[in-house]
């Protein structure tokens, strides 16, 4: 009898050692694991699923294999005892900040998710911050917050009705570049709105000015011009640009091929508008117009300029308007346009632009100017 209940005793100390040691096993490995991780730029939370108090613990998959990187970890203390009372609240603790935290990963992970759309009694509370803060670093923050949300249709209409527009638009003010391009985009994301569009008219004689003062090539530059450009795609609002038109030809010359493809765009909306015509040919270009057509110009630049020539040319009743020509003075795209039978010449000649197609779009406007300009020539 002695001698049974010691070999009863011996077999549940090997037990209960064999026990202790998987124990410590796992939790050994769980943090050789974690070392790893953590070496390679992981959070150091690894999925160890033991049965030993304080173990690491996944939560959200039954899934034991430990190579599985896409994981979700929850840190259970070593007081979250199952079973008891306490511990079952400890652990509900710990799945939420585990769960908080998942969500703000995701959130920075994919920013265009649907996280990112805040309510309207959000918007309200970001407005209030770009209405009152004065610091830049928050500004620049709560615009981007805006220009995400001002990206959805049904955004628009909620920041205008809050009263937005006329919030962003006094941040046009600030001499904090970062911060005007911030606000920038917001109005523009919110320009392709026909309500936003007839309330943020009384802004475009400003951001024409800054845009047009802005340093060259710069990013509030492109986005001023980004605005203009939807605010001009409908022929409503396009009149007041009629006194920049000028200053837009002298930015497009100066400017590199980004601005120039963007100034481009701005223009061809206006000479798509028959009632701009006679402001288009009125304004003053630089002579270095003209030797864009004698280098190796982008293709895009140069067709794009053409599009333009033809709508324009299109446009204007060139023998109905005879005896008004000489209100068009020296160094009018009117003027331009009679002489570019000398850019077309060098453009066409051997030795001049190597795109095939840019002689061809050239020939064929060649062939229509000089069909509506000059029509008793032909006779």
């Amino acid at each position: 009898m002695g001698y049974a209940r010691k070999v009863g005793w011996v077999t549940a100390g090997l037990v209960i050692g064999a026990g202790a040691c998987y124990c410590i096993y796992r939790l050994t490995r769980g943090r050789k694991q974690s070392k790893e991780k953590m070496a390679e730029g992981g959070s150091g939370d690894t999925d160890d699923a033991g049965d030993c108090s304080g173990a690491r613990y996944n939560d959200w998959s039954d899934d034991d294999d430990d190579n599985n990187e896409s994981k979700s970890i929850v840190w259970y203390p070593p007081w979250a005892r199952i079973g008891t009372e306490a511990g079952t609240r400890a652990r509900a603790r710990a799945r939420a900040r585990a769960n908080r935290a998942r969500r703000a990963v995701q959130k920075r992970a994919s920013p265009n998710s649907d996280d990112t759309v805040l309510s309207p009694q959000e918007l309200q509370k970001v407005l209030c911050l770009v209405e009152m803060s004065e610091k830049p670093y928050i500004l620049e923050a709560a615009l981007i917050a805006l220009g995400n949300n001002a990206a959805y249709a049904f955004n628009r209409d909620i920041i205008r009705d809050l009263g937005g527009l006329p919030i962003v638009a006094k941040i046009l003010n600030t001499r904090d570049p970062i911060v005007k391009e911030k606000a920038l985009i917001v109005l523009n994301n919110l320009s392709v709105n026909t309500e936003n569009q007839r309330r943020l008219k009384i802004y475009m004689n400003q951001v024409c000015d800054d845009t047009i003062t802005s340093r060259l090539n710069s990013s509030v530059q492109l986005a001023g011009l980004r605005l203009l450009t939807n605010m001009t795609v409908t022929n409503e609002y396009q009149h007041i640009l009629a006194n920049s038109i000028s200053d837009f030809f002298r930015l497009f010359s100066a400017g590199n091929e980004e601005t120039k493809l963007q100034v481009l765009k701005l223009i061809l909306n206006l000479a798509e508008n028959p009632a701009m015509t006679r402001e288009l040919l009125r304004a003053q270009v630089p002579t270095s117009l003209g030797s864009l057509f004698n280098k190796k110009e982008n293709k895009e630049v140069i067709l794009k300029l053409l599009i333009i020539f033809e709508n324009i040319n299109d446009n204007f009743k060139w023998e109905e308007n005879e005896p008004t020509q000489n209100q068009f003075g020296e160094g009018s795209l009117f003027v331009f346009l009679k002489e570019f039978q000398v850019c077309a010449d060098k453009v066409l000649g051997i030795d001049s632009h190597h795109d095939f197609l840019v002689k061809v779009k050239v020939g064929k406007f060649m062939a229509k100017l000089a069909e509506h300009m000059f029509p008793k020539n032909q006779e």
